[in-house]
């Protein structure tokens, strides 16, 4: 009896004693989360720029004058504004000395001036404490394995200006009106000129010794190299081609982003079998025995990653086209950058609701935009497994691949939950004209008989919102179809994520030699969020990582749930049926996200009220403008957008694939309702009462 007496108390004693232990360690965990929770609130805030670092350019590119710049209440102070601007995210552009010190190809200009980032469509910033050298919104200084680079922040796409009477408008959280095709096409160009001119390359090396760590001008110049032909080649993959069709370019205000982050996981994923057996297809026999000369001992190396880049120097041009044909995808379904208000509360997002929020949906989501802006990928094969490899579904096989990279997932978690906290910006009746409330109450009435059914209503300043995105499928709505279409039928060589296995909503899919993209994108962003920062030391890294991903699933309230709306949903045989739909959120602050459409395909909100004209339609009448211009930020406070005619901008065509401006045409009576009805179009001055209402959401 006292022997197990004894027994029992030394049990007891045993589990007290690890209850203890276990304790101990789950208030370490919390301390540590508290220390780094607040270091990191510590550094959001510290900039208190009370103007948030913004300048106005007086004369923009195509002839505003600005005098002074106003931000709207959303919900943002000013230094939660310049902490989403010049919060970077793992993206590596180009060396961040480089860009300081890069001047225009065609003059002694830095490249980085105001006068030439207004060119682009970016907002240019003077100096504040978060970004001591002036970079524009969106621009910022990043630091990768103990190298220093601009690269992109959310807020280079996801912040706008709107100019009117002499003020610009900042919205936070707004579709940008930049040019980033262009802006990366000239930058290339410019890296080129440098190495091309010795006046402009002695500049350079001057500068940037000065300026950076680099310890030579040998080192200087063979980066530079390095970066001209990155540069050039992102560009060339990218091009918008076609035999049979007039090419898709994009101009101001819009992005195909997952036709490009689709090619950036195709060129890292790329092995050195698939590599070999694709330039046997492309080259002649005499080329190709010259290329692999060259390349042979790359493929043959145990180091490989960044196969492709590391074999360009040795194709000519043309022969560079012709594997981008074999490889990639063409980029050529732009569309508008989505604006961000209320992003944290959706259920689903992206234009085709392609991405499930909730869960630790957001982290994968945020992972995969920086794969497209320029995050460095040192993605590749490797002998065994590790906890890293199992958790991104790989398994326990002889091998594994290793998805190190620069992108910054706490920063990305810090980025969706600073979303929360923004707000739909209400139309400035101080700085535009005021509304008519005759007209409003009229328009609210057509509002809820025309579009109400599909666009639903919220309290944008209810802290427990929730948006429910109503999908309706292309067929349906009758919108230009390239976007979705490109989202579902695009394939990739699988290369080293070749046999893996990726859940869709029916299932799991064998990725096969070819994949959809859609699914080997997937993939990879799945194995980027489970493999820490190897920045940082090993307990550092995985206790990071731990609490980013315990924080993003229990912070989450968004749970995965079925998707409303009128679509084709996914079936064994067509596992992604139900992205071919294009999704109808609330429309607060619908006014200030110009152009419109998903493809940026229409001029202004009144315009989007009327009909495409048809072949069989008389030329009297209003219709949709079919070609307009693109790039002024001067706004038009009757029709509800910028304006479109009068300048040299980018001329937008909506006669090409991926530009169309037809469908979604409930206000001209073309386009049935959800039930099947078709309402009679509304008159001009209904339109301007509809209008009205849509100004004060």
């Amino acid at each position: 009896m006292v022997a197990a007496i004894h027994m029992n108390f030394r049990i007891a004693t045993r589990y007290l004693h690890w209850l203890k232990v276990l304790t101990l360690g789950f208030m370490v965990l919390i301390a540590i989360w508290g220390v780094l929770g607040v270091s990191s609130r510590m550094y959001e805030f510290r900039d208190e720029d009370a103007h948030r670092g913004a300048v106005a350019v007086e004369l923009d590119k195509f002839g505003d004058r600005i005098s002074q710049i106003a931000y709207l209440a959303q919900g943002w102070s000013a230094s939660d504004s310049l902490w989403f601007y010049n919060t970077s995210q793992g993206s590596n552009l180009l060396p961040y000395s480089f860009f300081l010190m890069l001047e225009r190809p065609d003059s002694l200009n830095l490249f980085r001036s105001d006068e030439n980032i207004d060119r682009y469509g970016y907002l240019p910033q003077r100096p504040t404490i978060s970004n001591p050298n002036g970079l524009p919104v969106g621009m910022v200084r990043d630091t990768y394995q103990g190298k220093e680079f601009m690269g992109f922040t959310c807020a280079a796409c996801h912040t706008t200006q709107i100019n009117y009477a002499g003020t610009g408008i900042r919205i936070d959280g707004g579709p940008a009106n930049s040019d980033m095709e262009n802006f990366m096409i000239d930058l290339a160009e410019a890296l080129i000129a440098t190495l091309e001119t010795p006046d402009k390359l002695n500049r350079f090396i001057a500068g940037v010794l000065k300026q950076s760590s680099y310890q030579s001008a040998n080192d200087v110049v063979a980066d530079l190299n390095k970066y001209a032909q990155r540069i050039k080649t992102y560009s060339i993959i990218n091009t918008p081609r076609s035999t049979k069709r007039r090419l898709t370019r994009y101009g101001y205000a819009r992005l195909d982003a997952f036709g490009r982050i689709y090619n950036r996981v195709l060129e890292h994923i790329m092995n050195a079998q698939q590599l070999r057996e694709l330039l046997a297809e492309t080259l002649s026999p005499t080329e190709l025995a010259n290329v692999m000369e060259g390349i042979e001992s790359i493929l043959s190396s145990h180091d490989r990653d960044h196969l492709i880049e590391r074999t360009q120097k040795y194709l000519t041009d043309k022969q560079i086209i012709r594997l981008r044909n074999k490889i990639y995808n063409p980029a050529d379904a732009p569309v508008s950058y989505p604006f961000l208000w209320d992003i944290p509360q959706h259920d689903y997002v992206q234009w085709n609701g392609r991405v499930d929020n909730s869960g630790l949906g957001p982290m994968a989501r945020n992972a995969g935009q920086v794969i497209g802006v320029f995050g460095t990928l040192d993605w590749q094969e490797r002998d065994g497994f590790t906890l890293s490899s199992m958790l991104g579904g790989q398994g326990f096989g002889a091998k594994h691949i290793d998805f190190q990279s620069s992108i910054d997932i706490r920063n990305l978690r810090r980025v969706e939950k600073h979303l929360r906290k923004l707000t739909s910006p209400l139309w400035p009746e101080h700085v535009l004209p005021k509304i008519d409330n005759a007209r409003l109450a009229n328009g609210e009435e057509l509002f809820i008989q025309y579009c109400s059914a599909c666009h639903g209503q919220i309290r944008r300043l209810d802290p427990d919102r929730r948006i429910v995105a109503k999908m309706i499928s292309v067929s349906s709505v009758g919108t230009d179809s390239k976007m979705a279409t490109n989202s579902i039928e695009f394939l990739g060589y699988s290369g080293i994520l070749r046999n893996q296995y990726v859940g869709v909503s029916t299932g799991n899919i064998l990725l096969q030699s070819q994949a959809p993209a859609v699914a080997l994108l997937t993939s990879a962003t799945r194995n980027v969020v489970t493999t820490p920062d190897r920045d940082k030391w090993f307990f550092q890294r995985w206790i990071e990582r731990s609490l980013d991903f315990a924080y993003t699933f229990f912070d989450n309230e968004v749970q995965s749930s079925l998707k409303n709306g009128n679509y084709t949903p996914d079936t064994t045989a067509r596992p992604f049926a139900s992205i071919m739909a294009y999704k109808a959120r609330p429309l607060n602050g619908i006014w200030a996200t110009a152009p419109y459409l998903h493809n940026g395909s229409v001029p202004t909100l009144y315009d989007l009220l009327l009909p495409k004209r048809r072949t069989s339609d008389p030329i009297e009448g209003e219709y949709r403008p079919d070609e307009f211009m693109v790039g002024s930020r001067e706004f038009d406070p009757e029709k509800v957008g910028f304006k479109s005619t009068g300048y040299d901008g980018f001329l937008f065509r909506t006669s090409i694939w991926g530009n169309g401006n037809g469908g979604h045409e409930y206000a001209a009576g073309r386009t049935p309702q959800l039930d099947g009805t078709f309402l009679p179009a509304l008159t001009k001055e209904q339109r301007l009462d509809l209008l009205e209402y849509l100004k004060s959401l």
